[in-house]
């Protein structure tokens, strides 16, 4: 065998490209192998790691060195060299072998540290004199029913020649915007993002090195309300954490004679309010030009007009590095069409239902006042529709200054939109006087789907856009109604499906986090996170949430996901003791093994058909539902303790797991297969959770077949059932039905929104119907991934990627494709952390034609489909006839590379 161009590539540090500022003390570092070989293995490494690049040229790898290793893991290296420092630059690289004992060394990455300890920080917290607001008769500090005005603020200092390194570390209690000279000094929005900011609150690190001169330099703030003070959830208030937004900033000039200078947030700033007069999430922003403070950005501006900046209390929360991406634009879209629809007032269509803004292009005169609306859909009258936003205005207004061509966008807030209106406008919209900026947390992205099939296509499109724009520093519900919580039932349902989109490794990673805080000290988990201040003691307020069954699961199911499929334990060890808190609370309070003693909500199939949208009630389905995710909690315990090695833990959650499906049996289970709920979701949960006895679990799935025949071949899951219902079906010998339901296309079914023009997921079947039209506006967004979980087929069973169940991590992983002619064809790619994954499968004929690519250092378990008695062909070569085949599958294992199979295939 020879291997070409065998290379490590993509070194990432805890999942992320050259992360600044980070403070886990032992970093994981990890790369990809890549080769234009087939059958390529690593078989060692050795990692350097140094505090300055040309040690690493010279082979001085004065942190750490971890010598040649003789192993194939290119992940989860956990660090093992000199404790590292506050502040410290780690540069890094890898050396490979492959099988053959040829090596190769990789570029140089580098990551930084942050500031590891509270005395590290060398700054006050500073907010905005008060006098500020009093004075200007146009500003206001804020209440619990108006938006505050942002306050700016100023620091004037010099530089000294010399300079090495210029880093700024930055927290906010509200959401900040950063100037060095005039010039943004990154493209992150919203920071230092959403936590609960009684337990911990994220600083941000920037390398501003660029941005200085030698001399007389401006460092200015913007400081917004954001999730400190801003509107939070549907609640008719401001101000869940606090109103008073305040800011810390140090930023640490090292020269080149090892000298450090520090210019730290304290008194001597200056603040006042400027252009933006008020800003919040939900409401919009409103900027008026003519107040713009120019020049005050830079060196020489007269600020006499200023006021000191007030100090005020630290918080008593710490201040931790933010370990995931941040929030950015990452897209920008020009409308599809516009049209006038009154006096200067035009309504524009996107083509494309987002999450952020709109950046306008204007000129026109002073004083002109411009008013953007935004909505998701139109109306019957093909006006803008907002009844569905509930209280949340989702309004911006821009205050021209009239001096020139003036290009504008929002700072401090975002919509969910696909349409928008402009008022105000002195001339007829061109091109490029609006245009949508897409704005989520800049994940990578990991996979795509394609087959011949058009509505399936923007079916998984319609997944990807309501991930993008609901994984916004959490995974929201909804981008544009008053709402936009981190909602934990709607995320575990989707996990699977976002991980094959995306990268979510670091996002899940600092989200587990915020549900690990909200957890009470009885054990519970929540069903939003971060958690709100009103969800003291057991949930009071905003109806109690925490504990719902199969939100609150979400503790158990998050961890035990990132582990499947990025190979993860340290998340799992890290949340052990929550998680078992969790376990135990249920055992505690349900000893009947059945679980209805829910302290807070019980939702069900939230948005079933028909739906049951009562929070506190029970019913034997709710209990069914709860009951199931306790079984599969203990399940996923007992798993996860095997793989940590945890063995008292694996037998106490595996005889929990026997306990509760014992119980289960008794109380659910009738006999012949049957449940004693005849539900969809009730049939998918038990054979999903192992919940029945093997020799009934056929029976089971006729049933739930029968079922669907009787609703003449339609679904009626609601968002719990959903993910299993396709999975379950092909599992066990119903892929037609599976297919069935896919390409069903009246209502209820996934392609009826999308017959019906939509462009992202709706929240709920009947969110618009030909009938009915409109469902009822208090509770039906148009972007909701919930029930978009069938991206998890697609890629698990249409295309076959899936993780081995005796590998996590897709190192070893399996290709097991249910192709279907009515397809036509499928285009499955999945870059896994080990690279990327192909399955392009076509029928033509009668003979199906598959492509795979099996990345470097990975192997798969390869499910051919064939008829039965026929005999595939692999890489142009007849295969043995005495191969294992496990129904409609041939089974082989294959190697790195790329695999073309030919087989006889007449479908289900």
């Amino acid at each position: 065998m020879t291997v070409s161009r065998f290379q490590a590539t993509d070194l990432r540090c805890e999942y992320l490209a050259r992360p600044l500022g980070i403070d886990e003390r032992s970093p994981r570092l990890g790369w990809t192998i890549e080769s234009e070989g087939d059958g390529a293995r690593q078989t060692a490494y050795r990692v350097r790691v140094a505090t300055a690049p040309e040690f690493l040229a010279a082979d001085g790898a004065d942190l750490w060195d971890s010598g040649r290793t003789d192993s194939s893991q290119t992940r989860h290296i956990v660090y093992g060299g000199s404790p590292l420092q506050s502040r410290q630059y780690c540069y890094w690289n890898v050396e490979v072998w492959d099988s053959e004992g040829n090596s190769s060394v990789s570029d140089a990455e580098y990551w930084s540290m942050g500031l590891l300890d509270a005395g590290d920080w060398e700054t006050d917290w500073i907010a905005a004199d008060p006098a500020i607001f009093a004075r200007d008769s146009k500003a206001t500090p804020g209440d619990r029913t108006k938006p505050a005005t942002p306050a700016c603020f100023r620091k004037v200092f010099t530089v000294p020649s010399g300079v090495r390194r210029a880093t700024l570390y930055a927290s906010a209690r509200g959401i900040f915007e950063f100037t060095l000279g005039g010039v943004g000094i990154c493209d992150d929005l919203f920071a230092p993002e959403w936590t609960d900011y009684r337990k911990r609150i994220q600083y941000r690190t920037y390398d501003v090195t660029a941005w200085l001169r030698e001399g007389p330099n401006v460092l200015s703030a913007m400081l917004g309300d954001g999730w400190w003070s801003g509107y939070v959830g549907w609640q008719e208030t401001r101000g869940r954490y606090g109103f008073r937004t305040s800011l810390a900033a140090q930023l640490e000039l090292e020269l080149d004679s090892g000298e450090r200078i520090v210019v730290a947030s304290d008194d001597s700033w200056r603040c006042n309010t400027g252009p933006v007069l008020a800003s919040d999430f939900m409401m919009g922003e409103t900027y008026d030009a003519r107040r713009e403070n120019k020049g005050a950005d830079q060196h020489g501006y007269n600020d006499d007009g200023w006021l000191p900046a007030a100090v005020v209390d630290p918080p008593e929360a710490p201040l931790v590095a933010q370990r995931n991406e941040p929030v950015r634009i990452t897209e920008t879209i020009h409308p599809v069409s516009v049209k006038a629809v009154g006096k200067d007032k035009y309504l524009f269509d996107l083509g494309q239902n987002i999450s952020g803004w709109v950046r306008i292009r204007v000129r026109a005169p002073s004083g002109t006042r411009l008013k953007l609306r935004h909505g998701e859909r139109l109306d019957n009258d093909g006006n803008l529709y907002t009844e569905n936003l509930r209280r949340a205005k989702a309004r911006d207004v821009y205050i021209c200054n009239g001096k020139s061509e003036e290009i504008w966008e929002p700072r401090f807030t975002f919509h969910g939109f696909q349409y928008f209106e402009i008022d105000g406008l002195p001339t007829e919209p061109t091109a490029d006087t609006a245009i949508g900026c897409v704005v989520h947390s800049a994940l990578p992205h990991a996979g795509c789907f394609e087959c011949a099939h058009p509505g399936v296509n923007r079916l998984w499109l319609n997944g990807l856009w309501s991930q993008r724009d609901n994984f916004l520093t959490v995974p929201t519900d909804c981008p544009q109604r008053d709402e936009r919580l981190g909602w934990t039932g709607d995320a575990e349902v989707f996990m699977r499906t976002a991980s094959y989109n995306m990268d979510v490794a670091a996002f899940f990673t600092k989200w587990m986090t915020d549900i690990a805080d909200a957890q009470t000290p009885e054990g519970i988990f929540p069903d939003t996170a971060p958690r709100l201040p009103e969800d003291e003691g057991n949930f009071v307020g905003l109806d109690g949430l925490g504990g719902g069954a199969g939100w609150a699961d979400a503790g158990v199911i998050i961890p035990h996901t990132m582990w499947r499929v990025y190979g993860d334990t340290r998340i799992v060890e890290r949340h052990w003791k929550s998680m078992t808190a969790w376990l135990d609370y249920l055992e505690r309070t349900n000893p009947r093994g059945i679980r209805e003693n829910e302290l807070g909500n019980n939702y069900g199939d939230w948005l079933c058909i028909p739906s049951d949208t009562s929070f506190r009630t029970h019913s034997p389905m709710k209990n069914l539902l709860a009951t199931a995710f306790w079984a599969d909690d203990a399940a996923k315990m007992a798993e996860m303790a095997h793989a940590l090695g945890y063995r008292e833990d694996a037998a106490r959650f595996e005889a929990m797991f026997e306990v509760v499906r014992d119980a289960f049996q008794k109380e659910f289970y009738s006999g012949d297969g049957r449940l004693t709920v005849e539900t969809q979701t009730a049939y998918l949960l038990a054979l999903a959770m192992n919940l029945l006895p093997e020799d009934v679990r056929a029976r089971a799935a006729e049933h739930l077949v029968e079922n669907i025949r009787k609703l003449d071949w339609h679904l009626s899951t609601g968002f719990i059932g959903i993910r299993f219902l396709n999975p379950i079906l092909t599992d066990y010998g119903y892929a037609d039905v599976a297919y069935k339901l896919l390409l069903q296309d009246d209502y209820p079914s996934w392609l009826y929104p999308v017959k019906h023009g939509a462009t992202t997921i709706w929240e709920r079947w009947n969110g618009w119907t030909e009938e009915d039209g409109f469902f009822n506006p208090h509770m039906n967004s148009f972007n909701h991934y919930s029930l978009g979980s069938i991206g998890e087929w697609l890629f698990r069973h249409v295309g076959g990627i899936e993780t081995d169940p005796d590998h996590p991590g897709f190192r070893q992983f399996v290709l097991k494709p249910w192709p279907d002619s009515r397809l036509g064809h499928a285009k499955t790619r999945y870059r896994s952390i080990h690279g990327e994954i192909r399955s392009e499968w076509r029928i033509e004929g009668g003979r199906l034609h598959w492509t795979v690519r099996i990345p470097p250092n990975t192997s798969a378990r390869v499910f051919i489909p064939a008829d039965p008695g026929t005999r595939p062909n692999a890489d142009g070569h007849p295969l043995p006839g005495d191969l294992p085949r496990e129904g409609r599958h041939i089974v082989i294992r294959a190697e790195p590379g790329t695999h073309t199979f030919e087989s006889t295939w007449s479908g289900f």
